[in-house]
């Protein structure tokens, strides 16, 4: 099974109680999202927007609550977790705009072009170097030509700051409540589980994938963001 296909270990009880265990933290992700809607503005008032690894909705929920006439696609792997979203997208009133794919992305069939396409905190995942080029590959190859790619990964930071930066987010976990033993477990999935690369790797890897001029659009603490354009010439197979 590769990087690609592995299932996230996203089961009901945690997709319950998702948004809850991150609720604390609610102005960095909403800042997140603010900035999201800026670069996506420019979009057609009916455009068609792929979210990946969607999780529970929160930033399909939250560019839907600003764009009314777009549609969007929502691809998630873990079952639980998108069974939320599509409450949560019923609670909104926003389901009629969304298809909902429980799945991965190589799975989704074949479709128009979409103008933008998003994910947030997915990539990080994909522990090998080529298989998460090949996931922005994939991405690159549903969207429209020009169309635009917003992402954000947890990363490491320059040398003599990622451990500073480290204790920050250490004291971030237990403000959400996690425990010692869960802060120590989750410090050591970093390089395992979950591949933190530096900034400008990250942008080597999605001009690798077939985007131009990828941009950092914001940081918090680990966590970056950047969107990119499609380059010109890039082959769509949606």
């Amino acid at each position: 099974m590769s990087a690609t296909t592995q299932p996230r270990p996203f089961d009901a009880q945690h997709a319950a109680n998702y948004d809850d265990r991150w609720a604390p933290l609610a102005p960095l992700r909403d800042s997140l999202h603010l900035q999201m809607r800026f670069i996506l503005q420019e979009l057609p008032a009916a455009a068609r927007v792929l979210c990946v690894g969607v999780g529970t909705g929160a930033e399909l929920l939250a560019l839907a609550r600003f764009f009314p006439g777009w549609r969007f696609t929502a691809v998630e792997p873990a079952a639980p977790m998108l069974e939320v979203c599509c409450r949560k997208a019923a609670e909104a009133g926003i389901a009629e705009r969304c298809v909902f794919h429980a799945g991965y992305l190589h799975e989704l069939p074949p479709t128009e072009p979409f103008d933008a396409a998003t994910t947030i905190l997915v990539s990080q995942f994909i522990t090998d170097r080529p298989g998460r080029t090949d996931f922005f590959r994939a991405i690159a190859r549903r969207l429209r030509p020009d169309g635009l790619l917003l992402t954000a990964d947890l990363t490491t930071a320059p040398a003599g700051q990622h451990e500073s930066l480290l204790g920050v987010w250490s004291q971030m976990m237990r403000h959400i409540g996690a425990g010692e033993a869960q802060i120590e477990a989750m410090l050591a999935s970093y390089g395992r589980e979950v591949a933190l690369l530096p900034a400008a790797e990250m942008e080597e890897l999605l001009t690798e994938a077939g985007f131009v001029r990828p941009v950092r659009f914001s940081q918090s603490l680990l966590m970056q963001a950047w969107f990119a354009r499609l380059a010109s010439g890039f082959p769509s197979c949606a």
